[in-house]
């Protein structure tokens, strides 16, 4: 990106935000359960949810949520 910041549209300053923040913070805190096992029960269970959120049975699209939170 070679645009200053007086060159930035708003949607694009917050990108550049979000974005910086979401790195200095993984950065910080990182993930404490990176390497560790996961039990087979919380393994199995996630990939029940997985799949019932592929068939349509959970969960809600991002779309519908930004738009019931007026996000859009």
């Amino acid at each position: 990106m070679n645009e200053t910041i007086a060159h930035m549209t708003k949607s694009e300053l917050r990108e550049l935000i979000e974005t910086s923040v979401e790195h200095k913070l993984l950065e910080l805190l990182g993930d404490p359960d990176e390497g560790l096992p996961i039990r087979k029960a919380v393994r199995d269970r996630l990939l029940r949810q997985k799949q019932a959120v592929s068939a349509g049975e959970r969960g809600e699209s991002l779309d519908d949520v930004a738009r019931r939170l007026r996000l859009e």
